[in-house]
């Protein structure tokens, strides 16, 4: 692993128990001028090859989640650790291979050293869905679930659960539904990226990191898919 240590950190006011994940449009030159610029900066680089890289020692907290919310809390860069992945596409395409062994290798390190809870691994999209879109539709939950990292569903056992309320189960699950459209979004980037439309413009993505049009709700697997992952988180 390699050290290339920003400066932009400070001390910690609580105990880490989350990991978010991002991405950025750069290769790694470009990412660390990134930083640099914006004075920000994350835990955790991987290169397009998979090379690990440590910006920040875990101890500090790292400015890379900005205003962000999730499961009740706010601030969370007090609480997590963050990690960023370079993406030339913002996560509208699929990762190199060698990125995500080398995630999964990091993950799994930090859940074990941390006791990090499945539903506290996040994506940058998910705990502050009005701003960002990271990492992506084409980042690959489903198979790191299959890893133990982050919670996944089971679509069946959409059946046990009653409620029906879209922002209830939202907020149960975790995010922040005082935009609820931005909110839906993000959780379909996460459970249904074949409903969000690919935005290959990335500055636009950027910008406009949720369309106000898209409705899932018009989408009949929308609700049980839902509710199958407010019931695994239950």
């Amino acid at each position: 692993m390699q050290r290339l240590e920003l400066s932009y950190c400070d001390e910690r006011a609580g105990e880490i128990d989350m990991l978010v994940i991002h991405c950025l449009a750069f290769d790694v030159d470009d990412a660390l001028k990134s930083f640099h610029e914006a004075k920000v900066s994350a835990h955790y680089l991987i290169a397009p090859n998979g090379r690990l890289i440590s910006l920040v020692p875990e101890h500090k907290r790292a400015w890379h989640a900005g205003k962000s919310f999730w499961r009740g809390r706010e601030g969370l860069n007090n609480f997590s650790i963050g990690i960023e992945i370079c993406s030339n596409t913002l996560g509208q395409e699929a990762y190199d291979k060698r990125q995500i062994s080398a995630l999964i290798r990091l993950c799994h390190r930090l859940m074990r050293k941390y006791h990090i809870k499945p539903e506290n691994i996040v994506g940058h999209s998910d705990i502050a869905p009005t701003r960002k879109p990271d990492p992506g539709k084409a980042f690959p939950w489903a198979y790191l679930a299959r890893h133990g990292i982050g919670k996944w569903y089971r679509l069946k056992n959409a059946a046990r659960v009653e409620e029906n309320d879209v922002a209830k189960l939202l907020a149960q699950i975790g995010y922040d539904t005082s935009d609820l459209p931005a909110a839906e979004t993000a959780f379909c980037r996460r459970y249904l990226p074949q409903l969000v439309p690919t935005d290959c413009d990335i500055y636009h993505l950027l910008e406009n990191p949720f369309d106000s049009q898209f409705n899932p709700q018009k989408d009949e697997m929308f609700l049980q898919v839902l509710k199958a992952v407010a019931q695994s988180l239950a």
